[in-house]
């Protein structure tokens, strides 16, 4: 009984399994294994590579919290020497780009309202002949101020800009009118969001975040899980087109989704204050437009994984310059132009504009249609890249 039961163990220093304690080549053995499983899987391998990449060329070359250049319209009363000298003063301090002329108050609303100006400056008539007279006249320079961040640094140059005027122009029969308080200054009407309260600007982003992250998260796992699952061949025998076993995969979320961005209007409204001057169905309609074009991402993104590894790692790779190119963490005019282009490019950028625009400015639909048509197109044609892999999944 003994001698059988001596025969059965394992001798001492070993395991069940006859390994006995730690060998190099066993363990190298698994190290080079790993090292063959990563690269075969080039989703892996990509995703350690062009994560730093993409980071240290996004934080290095990209992002810039104290932007410069940005536009600024004129409302001219009159052009004199003075007003020549404050607009070229303005434009040598790097902060403001002036983009051109409008006609009057209600033109400045709308280009503010609509993104197309940052600022705009005022100059009444009479302005000179004031000036000339003692009279102490304003200019007024209205900002759209819903990001506080990226009107900060330029409000804050004003006060500098109108010292140096004077003391360059106000010379000769005219230094009379510079000792003192300023011969003229500028009165700075902060748009949209005048105590620049952060929870204004950050609160509203927070919207196209979330649905960005969870969107195409769960959609992006929709046929992985299928095909991990065994249950694809199910699919694949059922007699459906691609379409409709993407659209029938969109759907579901697409309430999922709505749900979610209540939630954060109320949240907005009532936890945080943030004012809903605009219309529920215009945010709907854009909330709407923008869950199907991360649904569409997110599904294109289950086509072309292999695994649901892989479509987390794709996941993540769309987010990240989602989250910094978007205008919702640095200002987006503070990026340089080729990264402009590439966050216009994203629905995040988009959606980020139309819901500022219609909590906050009350935005109807002629300012809205500019960020909308981009939304579209993305959708389209993300849709069409999908069912063309979804096509080769199948062969």
């Amino acid at each position: 009984m003994s001698a059988a039961a001596d025969r059965g163990a394992a001798p001492a220093g070993t395991d069940r399994r006859g390994t006995r304690g730690f060998s190099v080549s066993r363990w190298w053995a698994t190290v080079t294994k790993e090292f063959l499983q990563l690269r075969r899987d080039r989703v892996t391998f990509g995703m350690i590579v062009g994560i730093p990449i993409i980071q240290l060329t996004l934080f290095g070359y990209a992002i810039n919290t104290d932007p410069k250049h940005m536009p600024t319209a004129v409302i001219a009363g009159e052009t004199s020497e003075f007003t020549r000298s404050v607009i070229a003063s303005m434009a040598n301090s790097d902060y403001f780009r002036f983009s051109g002329e409008l006609p009057d108050d209600e033109a400045g609303r709308r280009a503010l309202a609509r993104g197309d100006a940052q600022f705009v400056l005022t100059i009444p008539a009479g302005f000179t002949r004031s000036l000339l007279r003692g009279e102490r006249p304003s200019l007024v320079l209205e900002a759209d101020a819903s990001d506080p961040t990226a009107t900060g640094a330029a409000l804050a140059a004003i006060e500098p800009i109108v010292r140096q005027v004077a003391a360059r122009d106000l010379t000769g029969p005219f230094a009379h009118l510079d000792p003192g308080p300023p011969a003229f200054d500028v009165r700075v009407h902060r748009l949209y969001n005048p105590e620049s309260i952060t929870q204004y600007n950050i609160v509203p982003g927070l919207m196209g975040v979330i649905l960005t992250m969870t969107m195409v998260m769960m959609t992006g796992l929709a046929i992985t899980r299928e095909r991990e699952r065994g249950t694809m061949e199910n699919m694949l025998a059922m007699p459906l087109s691609p379409l409709e076993v993407m659209t029938g995969k969109i759907v579901p979320y697409v309430a999922i989704g709505l749900v979610q961005a209540s939630i954060i209007v109320a949240a907005a409204r009532y936890v945080f204050g943030v004012p809903f001057v605009g219309s529920l169905t215009a945010l709907y309609l854009s909330a709407l437009l923008f869950i199907a074009a991360n649904l569409t991402v997110g599904i294109t993104v289950s086509s072309l994984a292999a695994n649901q590894l892989q479509a987390m790692q794709l996941t993540f790779f769309y987010f990240l310059p989602n989250i910094l190119l978007s205008g919702f963490m640095f200002p987006f005019r503070g990026m340089p132009e080729w990264a402009q282009w590439l966050g216009s490019v994203l629905p995040l950028t988009h959606f980020n504009r139309l819901v500022r625009g219609v909590l906050l400015k009350g935005n109807d639909w002629p300012d809205l249609w500019p960020s909308l048509w981009p939304m579209m197109i993305f959708t389209l044609v993300v849709m069409g890249v999908a069912l063309r892999f979804y096509k080769r999944t199948l062969d």
